[in-house]
């Protein structure tokens, strides 16, 4: 027998949101604590994947920047950095083709799996949206509006820090990469261009350096805010992240 019960305030909220951004229930909400599939299986995978590879990419990065010092023994007897440095390279490897497929899944997946590639500039709500969520991360403002993906200003990070920084990674990464493998590689035929905007080989070293940095601080900032959302809001984050479902909680549970 279906419940008829008439949904709370909350509840008629949320099935609004997901109205506003153009997604479909395809089965019906629990009444006392509605949950909506968000997350689909290849989008998780490869967040966890490409949280593992970044954390490699980051430990490994920083000891080819600032080596170890010198072993014991002969140099012939060692060959740690070399370890380091292969490790290195297959984690970008990851990296790299993870990002390809997590591109090409936004033509076959849901509405979610597409608000990492694209900001809604033109949208005075989600302006307003990213106005109120900075309020409520500051402590200046009560629990704005939830969203069934990313908030608004959720959504600028993961573009701009996530995204971006990710493709900057990628392309000096193998442009670097292309110096050890020669100008016949595949490598520097793709990735050579790097080299015409910074002719000095030392400063995309730099660049690429720094880029692990800012990648560190949006992880300790994501994760941050992640945890946040789970106490303080009325929707699951970190879960969402391992069942693809989002849970939001009724505010006659308080």
């Amino acid at each position: 027998m279906p419940n008829t019960t008439r949904p709370s305030r909350f509840q008629e909220q949320v099935l609004a949101g997901v109205a506003d951004i153009g997604g479909a229930l395809n089965r019906e909400l629990p009444i006392n604590r509605p949950t909506i599939y968000v997350y689909e299986a290849p989008v998780r995978l490869w967040h966890w994947v490409n949280a593992l590879a970044i954390v490699v990419l980051a430990v490994t990065g920083y000891f080819i920047g600032s080596p170890l010092p010198t072993l014991s023994g002969e140099a012939s007897d060692h060959f740690l950095m070399g370890y380091i440095r292969f490790t290195h390279f297959s984690a970008g490897y990851v990296l790299a083709i993870g990002f390809v497929m997590r591109f090409l899944w936004i033509f076959w997946g849901n509405i979610h799996s597409r608000q990492l590639f694209y900001l809604p500039i033109w949208s005075r709500k989600w302006w307003s949206g990213v106005r109120q969520e900075l309020r409520w991360y500051m402590f200046l403002e009560k629990e704005p509006r939830k969203y069934i993906g990313h908030n608004p200003l959720a959504h600028i990070f993961m573009v701009l820090m996530a995204m971006s920084i990710t493709v900057g990674m990628i392309c000096t990464g193998f442009a670097l990469y292309s110096q050890g493998e020669g100008i016949d590689s595949w490598q520097a035929k793709a990735f050579g261009w790097v080299f015409r905007l910074f002719p000095n080989s030392q400063d995309v070293h730099t660049w690429h350096h720094m880029g692990m940095w800012v990648i560190i601080t949006f992880v300790i900032i994501h994760i941050y805010a992640a945890i946040r959302e789970d106490i303080m809001s009325r929707q699951t984050m970190i879960s969402t992240m391992i069942s693809g479902e989002r849970q939001f909680r009724d505010d006659r549970e308080d």
